[in-house]
């Protein structure tokens, strides 16, 4: 393909984008296909001469979208949103187009300096405290990640440094086993699996730390189980607390929580995954209160902030803590202004050695939308949420199960869990709109997502309105 053959095939596909975007809502939202649909449908090997784009569009209609789940459909009701704008496909496009590998300053300046200027953008939106911030002076700073899991798992691995080379420090006949083997992390009983994935692979004990009854972690569990764990011989080191979590979009105290594990000398990393970008809105700005006592503080624009897949932010109080883990400076990855102290090679702050130009779908996004735009889409959100749950409140047949915050509601039939679990199949099997489920405590709940960038408030009352059907069918079979 040429740069003539491009430009064509380039238009084509942006209005195949934009036309399966907007008639989105007539596809049915869950696909109809079984384990291995795909592998019969495409030869076994791959083509000794080229096809053309008019052959591939076509079988991306036959062969791929029956089994693609439509995230961005307004009947889309499922896990978190997933964030999806024009502006930040644009980006993506130009992304691809200069391809840089952006592991160093060196390997692409822009990219580098982007990322560090969007990153205190978006720590500004959030009124974090400054020394978050990167700059001149700055100590701190930001680093978009390509997932919440990776930046905690990240937090842990320089938690888990800073720990072990003080205690040898102060201690210089201690190994790195001896040390290891008593390290412990904590988190919320409510906290999401990676948190558990995270100790899992930095090879460190993690414990569930009880939560309240509106499913919130306290101090006065975290102290009860540090003291137990200190009696113990063991090392308290990393804390993660979670602002809204997954299964009900609960809020751990961080209030409460942060001053401990800063008395404690323990690494607090706040995984706001999904509530993070509410925070740009004055009024739940308050959900973040206390984020001056963390070392570290990461959320997902790509969840809820227009910005595709990936772009996970996070920050540290102290640069030096990611750097001193992680970096590795062979020869061919130096250059000359890697010590002046006027910027950072983004390399050391991470997992992998590559990455891409991402900052600049948060730059198109920002600049397209402005912080006001950006607002309004949120507030729309949480305004749909508490329509639902309206809605559920009004029929005596069902309950909401926890606080509704933000843009989920955790609701259920009133009845057994087997009852809720047969509601949910009927909804699922019946392709109309897409929903999870959840445990909180030993009930077994539905969450209702508002998602779609698309989604009004007659597709709320569509999905309602399709639920009490359901629900009405089965209650009355089972009376039968």
């Amino acid at each position: 393909m040429n740069a003539s053959e491009f430009r064509k095939t380039g238009k084509e596909m942006v209005d195949y984008v934009a036309d399966y975007l907007e008639g989105i809502e007539e596809r049915q939202v869950y696909p109809d296909v079984e384990p291995g649909y795909l592998r019969p449908l495409i030869p076994t090997t791959a083509p000794q001469e080229p096809d053309t784009f008019e052959d591939i569009m076509i079988d991306v209609e036959k062969i791929i979208m029956p089994g693609v789940t439509h995230w961005h459909s307004p009947h889309f009701f499922a896990y978190f949103p997933t964030a999806s704008s024009y502006p930040a496909m644009l980006a993506d496009m130009l992304c691809g187009a200069i391809g840089c590998i952006g592991f160093s300053w060196a390997a692409s300046p822009a990219c580098t300096e982007l990322e560090t200027v969007m990153m205190d953008w978006l720590g500004k939106m959030l009124e974090l405290p400054e020394v978050f911030l990167a700059g001149r002076n700055s100590e701190g700073g930001g680093v978009i990640q390509g997932s919440a899991s990776e930046a905690t798992l990240v937090a842990l691995l320089a938690a888990r440094t800073k720990v072990i080379r003080q205690l040898q420090t102060a201690h210089p006949d201690l190994t790195q086993a001896a040390i290891m083997e008593k390290l412990v992390a904590y988190s919320s009983d409510q906290a999401h699996s990676s948190v558990e994935r995270a100790g899992l692979i930095g090879g460190v004990k993690l414990k569930a730390i009880p939560s309240d009854s509106e499913f919130a972690m306290r101090a006065s569990a975290l102290q009860e189980a540090l003291e137990r764990d200190k009696a113990a011989g063991l090392i308290p080191f990393f804390v993660v607390a979670t602002l809204g979590t997954t299964s009900c979009c609960s809020f751990d105290n961080l209030l409460e929580v942060g001053p401990i594990c800063n008395w404690e000398n323990m690494w607090l990393h706040i995984d706001a995954a999904y509530a993070g970008s509410a925070f740009i809105c004055p009024e739940f700005r308050h959900l973040l209160n206390g984020v001056e006592f963390a070392d570290s503080f990461n959320f997902n624009p790509h969840k809820w902030l227009l910005v595709n897949f990936d772009c996970s932010a996070m920050w540290v109080k102290k640069r030096s803590t990611l750097t001193g883990a992680f970096k590795m400076d062979p020869l061919y990855l130096k250059h000359s202004h890697q010590d002046s102290g006027l910027i950072t090679d983004y390399r050391h702050w991470q997992l992998p050695l590559g990455r891409r130009f991402r900052s600049l779908k948060m730059w198109f996004v920002f600049r397209m939308y402005g912080v006001k735009g950006l607002q309004a889409y949120i507030r729309k959100h949480v305004q749909l949420s508490h329509e639902f749950e309206a809605l559920v409140r009004q029929d005596p047949c069902f309950e909401i199960c926890a606080e509704v915050t933000l843009g989920l509601v955790c609701f259920r039939l009133k009845g057994s869990n087997k009852l809720n679990e047969a509601l949910l199949e009927k909804i699922n099997n019946a392709r109309k709109i897409h929903l999870v489920p959840c445990h909180l405590r030993d009930k077994f709940v539905l969450r209702f997502a508002i998602c779609s960038r698309t989604v009004e408030s007659a597709h709320i009352q569509h999905a309602w309105k399709h639920i009490r059907e359901l629900a009405t069918q089965l209650l009355q079979a089972r009376k039968e």
